[in-house]
């Protein structure tokens, strides 16, 4: 054999491709013809972590990208931080510390031989190229001397491959964050809070007391009161405001998907997993995640996110690398948590953690000294949306009905009332007639009337249902369903319907819905 030509066909072959699966899949079929290998394996060593990566594997039938991770045990550590082993000779693999976790993950068997070459640029160890054969005894020093020969132009190869697949990812990561970030930019600029010299006096002191700090933040309040809007202004008002701020509705994430969408997942760690996802936790990095309806979650998640309160890291879906995130949670709910406790759907332990700074937010008819102030505001920004030329006013008269109505679904309901009035006025005065004939009107009583008998909550909410449901003839989801009456997610409204035993679907029977 000609060892310098035999030298530089396989630098070529090795230094042919930044993919790792490719160049040692050209560079092993040429080295089968001089070393009787069957198969051969690229990996990754981590000194820090204590963890070997299976970056590639190749065979006569092709090369593929393994990515699998393998634990060093603690005798194998040594063996690999020994700097003056090039290449080792393992006539059985069952008798070698460091083959172990290959043996456990069926990727050897004990018989085998192997011939691994330690791989390092300058003093760093990158990683290994181990050769591997069926059967005792199949390797000899005369092959380790030539496999030795190749150990620059494999160290620089996988370096650079290394380099490579950082460089995409981070590619990656920057465009997924920055469709991400897109999508949130316009729900997160130009919010005011409204009130905040009025009816949010007191809320606005305690953001601006807690704001500075990094500890979590409990929002409490009915669906519609401005959650959402107070944990933009936390974030904004804090040192994280340079930070993604993340939003989770915790409600809307089917059960099955919540880990994936919180913590991220591995490639092929499920059935469609095609690439590695980083979740919403290493999306706020730096920032703030704001999880709304906490209530929602199941006690499984519940469970990993007191993790991630009390320990400041994460575990992806299929990994087993701890992932440290510097975050700050803002949680949100309309729910009772401490009737949850009670009830068991909800972890004591995370409620303690989760209530450090708890923050009550009023609702609408609670300080409606605000409204004239938030009317105008919602005028102001759909006005042009409608096609108004000119800004409508409010009709004298109007704000006497804004003023007297209840508003159940509190500000959002105010929003909506409003777009809703503009869309009817024709660029005529604002009247807000159509309140009148709103069903929350009759059936949602105020305060400050008398209740004669006490109810049970359940026996409200379930007429209260019912009465909605009869108005829209029993549709629940879609444009004018009951869902969208109440203001809230179709998936949660039949998920509450089903516990309270309210029929819906094709079987149920209700009255002929009107035209709201």
């Amino acid at each position: 054999m000609n060892e310098s030509e035999f030298f530089k066909e396989c630098t070529l072959r090795i230094c042919g491709s930044l993919n790792a699966e490719i160049f040692l899949w050209e560079s092993f079929m040429y080295l089968r013809d001089v070393i009787p290998a069957d198969h051969a394996y690229l990996t990754h060593y981590y000194p820090e972590k204590g963890i070997q990566l299976a970056l590639a594997a190749a065979s006569i039938t092709g090369g593929a990208l393994l990515n699998m991770t393998i634990a060093v045990p603690d005798e194998a550590k040594k063996l690999l931080g020994k700097p003056d082993t090039q290449t080792r000779i393992i006539n059985r693999a069952g008798k070698f510390p460091l083959a172990k976790a290959w043996l456990s993950r069926g990727v050897l068997e004990k018989d085998d031989s192997l011939l691994s070459l330690r791989l390092n640029v300058g003093e760093d160890i990158v990683g290994s190229l181990i050769l591997t054969a069926k059967g005792s005894n199949r390797f000899s020093l005369e092959h380790a001397r030539i496999l030795r020969q190749l150990r620059e132009p494999f160290a620089i190869a996988l370096s650079n491959s290394l380099r490579y697949r950082e460089l995409l990812e981070l590619k990656n990561i920057a465009v997924e964050d920055n469709r991400f970030l897109n999508s949130e930019l316009r729900q997160v600029a130009g919010e005011d809070v409204i009130g905040a010299d009025f009816g949010l006096k007191d809320v606005m002191e305690m953001v601006r007391q807690v704001a500075p700090l990094s500890s979590p933040v409990l929002l409490l309040g009915e669906t519609g009161t401005g959650k959402e809007v107070i944990a933009n202004t936390i974030h904004n008002l804090s040192s994280r405001r340079n930070g993604p701020l993340i939003k989770v509705n915790c409600g809307a994430i089917p059960e099955n998907l919540m880990d994936s969408e919180l913590f991220g997942h591995e490639k092929g760690a499920f059935t469609g997993a095609v690439s590695r996802k980083r979740g919403r936790f290493e999306r706020a990095c730096g920032g703030t995640i704001f999880l709304d309806e906490i209530g929602e979650l199941g006690l499984d998640a519940q469970v990993r996110l007191l993790r991630v309160l009390q320990e400041k890291e994460i575990e992806r879906v299929g990994g087993d690398e701890l992932i440290k995130v510097d975050i700050r949670i803002i949680a949100a709910t309309h729910r009772d948590m401490e009737k949850m406790v009670k009830q068991g759907k909800l972890r004591e332990d995370l409620f303690f953690r989760l209530k450090v700074f708890p923050i009550e937010i009023p609702p609408l008819r609670a300080r409606k000294s605000d409204i004239s102030s938030l009317a105008q505001h919602f005028i102001q920004n759909k006005f042009r949306e409608i096609g108004h030329k000119s800004m409508p006013a409010i009709a004298p008269h109007a704000l006497e009905t804004l003023m007297s109505y209840h508003w159940p679904g509190n500000v959002r309901e105010l929003e909506n009332a409003v777009e809703r009035s503009l869309i009817l006025s024709n660029g005529t005065p604002l009247t807000f007639d159509d309140l009148k004939a709103l069903p929350e009107a009759s059936m949602v009583s105020s305060p400050s009337q008398e209740i004669d008998r006490p109810v049970a909550l359940d026996k409200l909410v379930f007429d209260y249902i019912q009465k909605v449901m009869n108005l829209t003839g029993g549709k629940v989801g879609g444009k004018n369903g009951a869902a969208a009456l109440l203001k809230i997610n179709p998936s949660t409204l039949r998920k509450r319907m089903r516990k309270l035993g309210i029929p819906f679907g094709r079987g149920a029977k209700y009255g002929p819905g009107d035209h709201i």
